[in-house]
């Protein structure tokens, strides 16, 4: 009976920590007055002279958060929100020409060293929101685009590593150091449907 006991408590504890590594991560259109008040307060400067303004409502399997997605001269942002309209985080799509020579050589090593085949789908600077930074401050740096030691590469990979093809989101700091890689799951179709 002990011996039955120890193996589920083992076989749940592998499967915890196996499906903490996914990423459950569903995104949802929403209208401007349902985004957070004191977020669209922040923005409102920063979506000036903006194009293609989308908002956002983003459920992950640990919390619900909010964005704005737009271009702003030649630049596609998003800025996330958690619900109550703090800062999270900035984006920026880039190509890998505009990350440094030397990170960009630390991160080609990561991948070529991680995947057997791979094809980058997306690459994202990343200025995170910090408590040492104000939130105005947090924006001003994103949207100068300015390269500080703070912020991060996300990469979307669409590649085979160990004989398993995928979809996987990978973080890098500044130097192209690895951080994270977590499972990026399908896209969800619910809105599809089938006669």
């Amino acid at each position: 009976m002990i011996r039955h006991l120890f193996c589920l408590v083992v076989f749940y504890l592998l499967s915890i920590h196996c499906f903490s590594q996914n990423k459950y991560e569903r995104e949802q259109r929403i209208l401007r007055h349902q985004f957070p008040e004191k977020a669209l307060n922040y923005l409102s400067k920063e979506i000036e002279g903006a194009k293609r303004i989308r908002f956002y409502k983003e459920r992950d399997s640990i919390k619900i958060s909010f964005e704005a997605k737009f271009k702003k001269e030649r630049l596609w942002y998003s800025v996330e929100f958690d619900k109550e309209g703090e800062l999270e985080d900035v984006e920026i799509n880039i190509e890998e020409t505009d990350i440094p020579q030397a990170s960009w050589e630390n991160i080609n090593i990561y991948l070529n060293n991680t995947f057997i085949k791979k094809r980058i789908k997306k690459i994202q600077q990343q200025y995170p929101a910090s408590r040492e930074e104000s939130t105005a401050l947090t924006l001003k740096n994103a949207f100068q685009n300015l390269l500080l030691p703070s912020i991060r590469y996300e990469i979307i990979v669409s590649g085979k590593k160990e004989k398993v093809y995928g979809e996987y989101e990978l973080l890098f700091d500044a130097s192209g150091n690895f951080k994270t890689i977590r499972k990026s799951l399908p896209a969800n179709y619910e809105h599809v449907l089938y006669q």
